[in-house]
């Protein structure tokens, strides 16, 4: 772990409970206040909603050519559950990729894993297959909407042309409830309020309850809130 920021930040939640927003918020506070609030240095995002979209634009230029589409089917549902915990594997070697390159790495940055998923075991099953020297230097962070309010702003920040945009790409309403309508992280989080055992690792855990929708017009009252829960997962780290 860095000196004063963290090392990793598992980002996860429903779709557009606030995510991006959140990580937009973070890019435009400058980085003394940056480390200072929220114990975030200069950092980069290994998000896997690319891989998603690359995964789409694969099958269509293989259906293009009379190919059979491997990873969806016409209507863009995944062929195969495993699919979304290849995702969190490709992330384990972007993250491995950024060590290599430079293996003072945490001295001056902070990644942030971020994920959306659903299910029964949808988060606790992508933790599974997040690597453990991941594991081992992350804390997750949470961001906690209900069902509703999540299909609510998947709803709105849906733009026309730009569907493959991290902010603005969204799902259609029968995908939302087929993929997210449920998911497992009350399961999760009911044993123990500071820490999720993945694997055997105890991993802390904080949540940002974005219900009121703090993230849409982001203030003073999202940066007091984000403050709090950083600062709560800041204390279970060090």
């Amino acid at each position: 772990m860095g000196k004063d920021t963290f090392d990793i930040i598992i980002l996860t939640a429903r779709p557009a409970s606030g995510k991006s927003e959140v990580i937009d918020f973070l890019k435009k506070t400058d980085l003394e206040t940056r480390k200072k609030r929220f114990h975030i240095g200069e950092f980069e995002e290994i998000d896997d909603f690319p891989y998603v979209w690359d995964s789409f634009v694969i099958d269509d230029i293989l259906s293009k050519h009379g190919k059979n589409r491997l990873f969806t089917d016409e209507d863009y549902y995944f062929k195969d559950h495993f699919i979304w915990n290849l995702f969190i594997e490709k992330m384990n070697v972007a993250y491995a990729r950024k060590l290599a390159n430079n293996p003072d790495y945490h001295k001056t940055h902070t990644a942030i894993f971020e994920f959306a998923r659903g299910g029964e075991n949808g988060i606790g099953e992508a933790l599974s297959y997040v690597d453990e020297e991941i594991l081992k230097k992350a804390g997750i962070f949470y961001i906690k909407v209900s069902y509703e309010e999540s299909l609510r702003k998947n709803r709105l920040r849906s733009r026309k042309g730009q569907e493959d945009s991290i902010l603005y790409h969204s799902l259609p309403d029968e995908k939302m409830e087929f993929y997210y309508k449920t998911n497992d992280w009350e399961k999760l989080t009911k044993d123990n309020p500071d820490y999720i055992d993945v694997n055997g690792i105890k991993v802390p855990y904080a949540v940002f309850d974005n219900e009121s929708d703090l993230t849409t017009q982001p203030g003073k009252e999202l940066g007091d809130a984000l403050e709090d829960a950083f600062g709560k997962l800041w204390k279970l780290i060090i």
